[in-house]
C-alpha cells in the first residue's frame, strides 16, 4: 500500500471517529480534547521485525497530521500497545484500547490470526479497526476496514491467465496459515469453473 493511500485512510478514519465523538457530545464547546488513535502492532516477539515499522509509520503520519492542524481542529494522540506476537494477547490489548484508553479508531494487526483474534472484541465494543494487510476474504464486519487485496483479486486473474495460456497444471506453494490455505481453495475453485 502506498504511503499516500495509507495516509488518506488514516485521515478518513480519524475524521470519521472525530465526527462520531462530536455527535455523541464528547467534545464540549470550546474544549478540544485530543482524539486518541490506537496502534495495535507487535513491538516484541517474532512479528516485531515487520510490525515495529508499521507502528513507526503510524506515529509519523499522526505527527504530520498534527502539524497540519489535526482533525477538525483537534490533535491526534497515539496510544501504542504491544501484543507481543501473542494472538490471545491481541484481543486483550484491543479491549484495553477500546474500553480503557477509549480510542476513536485503531490501526493494526498484520496477520489473519491477529485480526481474527481481535474481531469479536471490536464487534462487542463497537470499535473501528483499520487492517492494513492483504487478507483472505471470506469475512466482513462493519467494524473493520479491510484495506488490502483479497485472493479473489489476485488468484482468480492469475488462474484465468494461466488457463488462457494453455497451462493445465500448476502448483501454489505457501506457508501453513489462513491466507495461503484460502488462496489455494479459491484458485482451485477458479480452475474448476
Amino acid at each position: 500500500m502506498s504511503r499516500r493511500h495509507f495516509l488518506r485512510s488514516a485521515v478518513l478514519a480519524v475524521t470519521g471517529a472525530a465526527l462520531m465523538l462530536g455527535s455523541a457530545g464528547v467534545a464540549l464547546a470550546g474544549d478540544k480534547p485530543p482524539i486518541k488513535v490506537g496502534i495495535l502492532h507487535s513491538l516484541s516477539g517474532t512479528m516485531a521485525i515487520s510490525e515495529t515499522t508499521l507502528k513507526d509509520v503510524m506515529l509519523m503520519l499522526i505527527e504530520e497530521q498534527n502539524k497540519n492542524g489535526g482533525v477538525l481542529g483537534r490533535k491526534l494522540e497515539p496510544v501504542a500497545v504491544d501484543p507481543a506476537s501473542n494472538w490471545p494477547l491481541f484481543a486483550e490489548k484491543a479491549r484495553e484500547l477500546l474500553a480503557v484508553q477509549k480510542v476513536a479508531a485503531t490501526f493494526g494487526c498484520w496477520t489473519s490470526v491477529s485480526r481474527k483474534s481481535v474481531l469479536p472484541v471490536f464487534e462487542e465494543l463497537n470499535g473501528i479497526l483499520f487492517y492494513p494487510a492483504r487478507y483472505e476474504g471470506e469475512e466482513s464486519s462493519r467494524n473493520v476496514f479491510y484495506t488490502g487485496a483479497a485472493p479473489n483479486q489476485q488468484a482468480i486473474p492469475a488462474v484465468d491467465y494461466l488457463i488462457g495460456e494453455g497451462v493445465q497444471r500448476w502448483v501454489l506453494a505457501g506457508s501453513d496459515y489462513v491466507y495461503p490455505h484460502t488462496t489455494n481453495k479459491i484458485a482451485e475453485i477458479a480452475a474448476g469453473r
